[in-house]
């Protein structure tokens, strides 16, 4: 028998046997369909609930945090704000315009985007120097201006239907409207895109709500003169009415009063001072498609080193020029990491395979490092590395400035050392010299108290020989007044002195005599004698002898004529 007439024997029997099972099977046993609907999951089911748990995995951002995050610029013309969402998703190239900005306040307008040119910025950043108010906003917050990109680039749709929202918010609060500075206008819907999930704030990750899809028409925000912007500065709190989102209140930046002088802000709007430009503005929002358009005729009149084609109207990001910042979600990790076609296949040519793979994972159990397996991971372990070897660096040189401190204390100690054992010599020798010299005042003291003896027994017999002295000297002195007298006797002449009778007794009675008697002789002689002699008689006792004289001349011959005389 051949083998494959044997093959149809067995499968006969088989089929036979499968029979004669069924019809002894009950009918009873048999599940209703009502049991069976009941207790296994339709598949449709099965193929709605199966997305819902890595949405939950792989989201980056709700439509609360959307919210909070386009709250400072949804207010924005919708040319600028296209300029902002592309520069935001460069936030190295925003923080360096910004400084550039606050550097140059008085450059604005197509002028400093031209001062820029040669910066290595994207182009999407550098036309914001034409706007320093916007600059000045992002410049606050550099890590809100990364969020804002990564939000862009992850859920561009999500992102334009938040800033929708709050424009319709702010419009019903009576703070959007047309006026000289803007012009609001309206166009249909777009297709209601995907809702942004919605999440609850427990922490647990679990989506309890989706966000409504927008049936309203679309707001659109334009300049009222084409040729000059004016950036609106406005608080989020309350410009939009009531925020509805509490946990997540919108962040506000006070605009600069260098821009908006003599403004102030409330409930609406504030305007600065606008910007005239011509071509610094080249994107703008398509709410349609959600994305943003490009005016290549205005970007190629901008950047004359940067030319584009003219096929290229919508905008991409350019990561090589996002400057090594990670990129948030997973989608713009693998989109965005510069990866050749076909660069899959050179991993088995590197030897990337399950062996190399095993080899990892038992290196890695013994505590070893796995080498790096692409270049941007070989980059940051480089990076790593390098921190580190600064980090111990600092920490040796750390080291080595505590012992040289320490050396230096110690020098220093032993200079102080040094210093007091100087100080204790110098002391014993100032105190020998304070011995020395106090000797010297004592063997002085001794001199001088030797010598002040010798001078007061001096002095004692002085004072023994001064009664002597001084008795002799007064005889000798005795001696010489009378000797002084007797010669001044001598020498004095004769003169006619009132007083001589009192010194000497006799000769004034001899004189006196000698008078009465020649008054006797005048009054004898006659009466010009007597006037005379009675003339004589009145001479002042104090007179001088030159009176008496005369008197005696004028007396008559015969009388006597030394009778007023004295010897």
């Amino acid at each position: 028998m051949s083998p494959r007439l044997l093959l149809l024997v067995v499968v006969a029997l088989a089929c036979a046997s499968c029979k004669k099972d069924d019809a002894k099977a009950p009918p009873t046993a048999t599940p209703a369909p009502a049991a069976t609907g009941a207790a296994a999951p339709s598949p449709a089911a099965t193929t709605a609930a199966a997305p819902a748990a890595p949405a939950a995995r792989d989201r980056v951002f709700t439509q609360e945090e959307l919210a909070q995050m386009v709250a400072p610029i949804a207010l924005y013309p919708d040319p600028l704000l296209a300029q902002v969402l592309m520069a935001a998703t460069y936030p190295g190239d925003v923080a360096d315009a910004a400084a550039w900005s606050k550097e140059h306040p008085d450059a604005k307008g197509d002028d400093a985007v031209k001062l820029v040119a040669d910066e290595p910025w994207d182009p999407s950043v550098q036309s914001l120097v034409a706007f320093p108010q916007a600059l000045s906003t992002l410049g606050q917050d550099p890590a809100w201006v990364q969020r804002l990109g990564d939000a862009f680039l992850a859920q561009p749709d999500n992102v334009m239907d938040a800033v929708q929202q709050l424009r319709r918010k702010a419009k019903d609060a009576g703070n959007l409207a047309t006026n000289e500075y803007q012009k609001i206008s309206t166009q249909p819907a777009p297709p209601p895109s995907e809702p942004a999930p919605v999440y609850d704030d427990s922490g647990s990750g679990a989506m309890v709500a989706a966000a409504p899809a927008a049936s309203t028409d679309v707001i659109v925000i334009e300049s009222a003169d084409p040729q000059t912007v004016y950036v609106p500065a406005y608080n989020p709190t309350t410009v939009y009415g009531t925020w509805s989102y509490p946990s997540y209140p919108p962040p506000y930046y006070p605009p600069p009063s260098y821009y908006y002088p003599g403004s102030a802000l409330a409930r609406g709007l504030a305007w600065g001072t606008g910007v005239a430009i011509a071509d610094s503005l080249w994107g703008d929002m398509d709410w349609n498609d959600h994305d943003v358009d490009i005016n290549v005729n205005s970007y190629n009149s901008i950047n004359t080193n940067r030319q584009i084609n003219a096929s290229n109207r919508n905008w991409q990001h350019n990561s090589l020029n996002r400057d090594g910042v990670p990129y948030r979600d997973q989608v713009n990790r693998d989109r965005h990491a510069n990866r050749l076609p076909d660069s899959a296949s050179r991993d088995h040519m590197r030897g990337d395979d399950a062996r190399r793979a095993q080899a990892r994972q038992s290196m890695e159990r013994r505590g070893m490092e796995a080498p790096a397996r692409t270049n941007r991971e070989a980059q940051q372990r480089a990076q790593t590395a390098r921190r580190e070897v600064e980090q111990r660096g600092g920490a040796d040189a750390a080291r080595r400035g505590g012992d040289a401190a320490r050396q230096h204390a110690g020098a220093g100690a032993n200079r102080d050392a040094a210093r007091q054992h100087a100080g204790a010599a110098g002391n014993r020798d100032a105190a020998r010299e304070r011995a020395a010299a106090s000797a010297q005042r004592a063997g002085g003291a001794d001199r001088a108290n030797a010598a002040n003896r010798q001078q007061h027994a001096g002095n004692r017999s002085a004072q023994n020989r001064q009664p002597q002295q001084h008795r002799q000297q007064g005889a000798n002195n005795h001696a010489s007044r009378d000797a002084a007298r007797q010669q001044m006797s001598h020498q004095q002449r004769p003169h006619n002195d009132a007083f001589a009778g009192a010194r000497s007794p006799q000769q004034s009675h001899a004189a006196s005599q000698r008078g009465r008697a020649s008054q006797a002789q005048a009054r004898q002689g006659g009466g010009g004698n007597r006037q005379a002699s009675h003339q004589v008689n009145r001479q002042p006792r104090g007179g001088g002898g030159g009176q008496q004289r005369q008197a005696a001349q004028r007396a008559p011959s015969g009388g006597h004529a030394g009778g007023g005389r004295r010897r």
